[in-house]
């Protein structure tokens, strides 16, 4: 499995989802926001805020108004020339919103996951691609809902055993991390079905890391042979 089948690309802008019949949809992406304007916590039946390719260096703690929220957009949020005005952190108040499904984080300036995302229990889908995230904390495990975890593009050199109780994860994208062993624990992600290589492509994306156990000729033979070979005692 070579590593021309899978060449890395710039990552693409993410596509609106539909907004769920009956829902209020707030989109306030491309608009040189510094800030989230009030007309936004005004909106307490709100279900969908799109707040993507802005200059947001915060959220307001504000956003705990926001209780039906169900999607949450926060890709690109930066200036290109000026790095600094990424996205670094969240408030601790979105921990409060209990109904949150979908979560984008991607392309900020996370170094780390802010504590309050592990309380969002209801997630189904989480990005965090191209960050700068170095690890994951073992909480990780209280997403138990997580069918899409997106990690691709960060500095994450392992993955925590926490990770492989996640038994409902249909796609884990780690590819272009520095990661170079797997846990022994990675054949309990039965929700996974193969190694996938396109983006959009359901499975696990791991083959763009430095990996040095499984080795190239274990990968060769897909994922079954990858969790066979993580069964076998050392």
């Amino acid at each position: 499995m070579g590593s021309g089948l899978c060449k890395k690309k710039p990552p693409p802008e993410p596509k609106e989802d539909p907004a769920p019949k009956h829902s209020l949809v707030l989109n306030l992406t491309r608009r040189g926001l510094k800030d989230v304007p009030a007309e936004a916590w005004s909106q307490s039946d709100l279900q969908k805020l799109n707040l993507s390719l802005n200059c947001l260096r915060s959220v307001s703690p504000q956003i705990c108004v926001l209780k039906n929220l169900q999607v949450l957009n926060l890709w690109g949020n930066q200036v290109l020339s000026v790095s600094q005005n990424q996205l670094r952190s969240l408030p601790w108040t979105l921990s409060n919103l209990l109904n949150l499904r979908k979560l984008n984080l991607s392309n900020n300036q996370f170094s780390q996951l802010p504590t309050c995302v592990y309380s969002l229990r209801s997630l189904v889908f989480l990005d965090l691609g191209w960050n700068l995230l170095e690890n994951l904390a073992e909480n990780i495990q209280n997403l138990t809902e997580l069918r899409i975890l997106i990690l691709e593009g960060n500095h994450l050199n392992s993955l925590p055993k926490a990770l492989c109780n996640l038994s409902s994860l249909e796609l884990l994208n780690v590819d272009f991390n520095d990661i170079k062993d797997v846990p022994q624990e990675f054949h309990q992600l039965t929700g996974l079905r193969r190694l996938a290589c396109h983006p959009l492509d359901s499975g696990l994306h791991i083959l763009h890391n430095p990996l040095m156990k499984p080795t190239k000729e274990v990968l060769e033979g897909g994922l079954n042979a990858l969790y066979s070979y993580l069964r076998t005692p050392a």
